[in-house]
């Protein structure tokens, strides 16, 4: 046996990503050394992911929802160029290094359905529509004393940001952007490269003013949102916590889910018509549409026009 004991990654070592090699040890034995090294080296990058992203070192925290974080980010980086033969064998590797290291299969998800889903169709509406429950939220949030967290939920679905993307906002930054050109440019904590090789204007009017507003008194002198005694992988796995404890409450789901909400507001906005994931078919002329997707997938920071298949529902 490959344990060394103690409780932590399941008895097989204080780091994770050794812990997992020792696992792989374990599970193939003194055979298969060329898929054991495969599987371990891919399990290394996720090792660093959960440290980094989400201030995970030890695998009892992974559950189901960490390895669907992993997945999505996966998906990101496939829109931005990576093979996707290669992102679900990055998954394919979580999942056998998981099971070796639990002795089940609990935890484990379908790679190829995973990485497809940012060019899947999405037949659920996302929930947050709403942005009155969203400040409902919020404002449940600031009487806890998460001022920063609340303003950060409330960003990410005003501008349909990534969580990254609004915690690094700079509110003050942002609202004398809004003042001289009506829209913020997203620059930091972007992928693909967009808001630094090119330009991510989102416009904001309405309601998204106050948020921007509320954002830049939660972060006072600061650069953004992010608490200055805090890393961000500190702080994203705060507020994933945070968020978790309340958000059922006002019937809402994952924070990443409110950038499909936000991107079925500004379908409704440019075209007229209720996006198909909640119409159930397409309202809208084609050329509307896809002039709509296309703004759309823009505004997200996405490259492909098809992504947003898996924030509106489907074009047919």
């Amino acid at each position: 046996m490959s344990k060394v004991g103690g409780h932590r990654n399941f008895g097989y070592g204080k780091q994770m990503s050794w812990a997992g090699k020792q696992a792989l040890r374990d599970r193939y034995g003194n055979g298969h050394h060329g898929t054991a090294a495969g599987h371990a080296q891919r399990w290394r990058r996720f090792a660093n992911w959960c440290r980094d992203e989400r201030g995970i070192r030890d695998a009892r925290w992974i559950d189901t929802n960490v390895v669907e974080d992993y997945a999505r980010s996966l998906a990101d980086e496939v829109a931005a160029g990576m093979s996707p033969a290669y992102a679900q064998n990055l998954l394919s590797s979580v999942n056998v290094v998981l099971e070796a290291m639990r002795n089940d299969r609990q935890v484990r998800i379908a790679p190829v359905a995973c990485i497809g889903q940012r060019s899947r169709v999405r037949t659920n509406p996302p929930a947050g529509l709403d942005q009155r429950i969203v400040r409902q939220c919020a404002d449940e949030l600031r009487q806890d004393g998460h001022e920063r967290v609340a303003a950060t939920v409330e960003v990410a679905r005003a501008l349909g940001l990534r969580l990254k993307e609004a915690s690094l906002l700079n509110a003050r930054v942002a609202l004398g952007q809004v003042k001289k050109h009506g829209a913020v440019n997203i620059t930091a904590g972007t992928k693909g490269g967009r808001g630094h090789r090119v330009d991510r204007w989102v416009p904001v009017t309405g309601r998204a003013i106050g948020c921007l507003i509320r954002a830049a008194k939660a972060q006072g002198r600061g650069r953004n949102l992010i608490p200055p005694d805090l890393a961000w992988k500190q702080w994203n796995s705060h507020i994933h916590h945070v968020w978790a404890a309340v958000r059922d409450d006002h019937g809402l789901k994952k924070i990443h889910d409110l950038r499909a909400a936000y991107a079925c507001e500004r379908y409704r906005q440019l075209t007229g018509s209720a996006a198909p994931v909640f119409a159930g078919r397409l309202l809208a002329d084609r050329e509307t549409d896809r002039a709509a997707r296309q703004t759309i997938a823009q505004e997200l920071g996405h490259a492909r026009l098809e992504v947003s298949n898996s924030y509106l529902g489907g074009a047919r």
